[in-house]
C-alpha cells in the first residue's frame, strides 16, 4: 500500500501545497481521499486524470471537497469521452452539497459523472481496501478512516479536536496520517482542530508506529508542530509535504522525484 500526499494545506491552499488530497494505491487500485481546493492539479503530477478508481470525502468543508467540482469538468470534457460514473463516498449530503457549489443546478445530472454513495460510519471494501470510518469531533459531521490492504493500515484522522473514537481507530496501527492544525496555546477552540501535540498523544495512546502530521494552516510553524508531537510521542514524526510518497511496505517515506 502507498500513500502519496497530493496536498495537505489547512483551511485554505499555501504557496507550496494544495488543500487535503491523499492518493492511496494498491495493487493497481487508486484512491483518491478528500479532493480540497488544487487537488486536481497535484494529482495529474502522479497519475492520468482519468485514473482514479474511487474517492472518499471526510466531510464536506470546502478544503477537502470542492476540487469535485472542477474534477466533475474534467471527466465531463475529457476528449476520449466520459469515464464510467466515478463512486465518490462521503457522509449525508455530499451530492447534494456538490450540486450547491454549482451557480445553478448542474446542466446535466451529475450523476453521468459521479456515483454518490452517502455512508454512515462503519465498515466497508473499497476495490482492494478494507475501509473502517469513525466520527470524528468537529462541527459538521467528519469521517475518519482507517484503510487497511495487504496486512497494512493507514489511519487518517479527517478534521477533528480531541477523540476517543480516534485514537480507537488508530489502534496498533502502521501510519497515523494526523491534522495537527495549531501549536499548542489557550487560544485554540475546543472541537474542531489538534494541536502537534495533542495529535502526538493520540498516536502515542493509539499505539500508532508512525504519525505524519498534515493540515496545517499557513501561519503555523511547522517545526513548533512537530516538536510539540515529538515530546508526546516517542515513535516517528514526520511533516507531511506535497508530492511525498509512503510505501508502508517498506515502513518508511521516500520522496518523490
Amino acid at each position: 500500500m502507498k500513500l502519496t500526499v497530493l496536498g495537505c494545506a489547512g483551511t485554505f491552499p499555501r504557496p507550496d501545497s494544495p488543500c487535503s488530497g491523499y492518493l492511496i494505491e494498491h495493487e493497481g487500485f487508486r484512491l483518491v481521499v478528500d479532493l480540497g481546493s488544487g487537488v486536481v492539479g497535484s494529482l495529474q503530477s502522479h497519475i492520468g486524470l482519468l485514473d482514479v478508481d474511487a474517492v472518499y470525502v471526510s466531510h464536506l468543508h470546502a478544503d477537502h471537497c470542492l476540487d469535485l467540482v472542477a474534477y466533475s469538468y474534467a471527466r465531463r470534457h475529457h476528449p476520449d469521452g466520459i469515464p464510467p460514473p466515478l463512486p465518490v463516498f462521503g457522509p449525508a449530503g455530499t451530492q447534494e452539497r456538490i450540486h450547491r457549489a454549482f451557480e445553478a443546478r448542474p446542466p446535466r445530472d451529475l450523476a453521468e459523472v459521479y456515483d454518490f454513495r452517502e455512508v454512515a460510519p462503519g465498515s466497508r471494501e473499497i476495490g482492494p481496501f478494507s475501509v473502517t470510518s469513525a466520527r470524528m469531533n468537529h462541527p459538521i459531521e467528519c469521517h475518519g478512516l482507517r484503510i487497511e490492504a495487504g496486512g497494512r493500515s493507514l489511519v487518517y484522522s479527517g478534521d477533528t479536536g480531541e477523540s476517543e473514537a480516534l485514537v480507537t481507530l488508530a489502534r496498533d496501527c502502521d501510519l497515523l496520517l494526523c491534522e495537527a492544525s495549531w501549536t499548542h496555546g489557550p487560544q485554540r477552540p475546543p472541537g474542531i482542530h489538534l494541536s502537534g501535540c495533542e495529535a502526538g498523544e493520540h498516536a502515542a495512546r493509539a499505539g500508532a508506529r508512525r504519525l505524519l502530521l498534515t493540515h496545517l494552516v499557513a501561519w503555523t510553524d511547522p517545526d513548533t508542530i512537530v516538536e510539540e508531537a515529538g515530546g508526546t510521542f516517542a515513535g516517528p514524526v514526520e511533516l507531511a509535504r506535497c508530492g511525498q510518497e509512503h510505501d508502508l511496505e517498506l515502513g518508511s517515506p521516500g520522496d518523490s522525484t
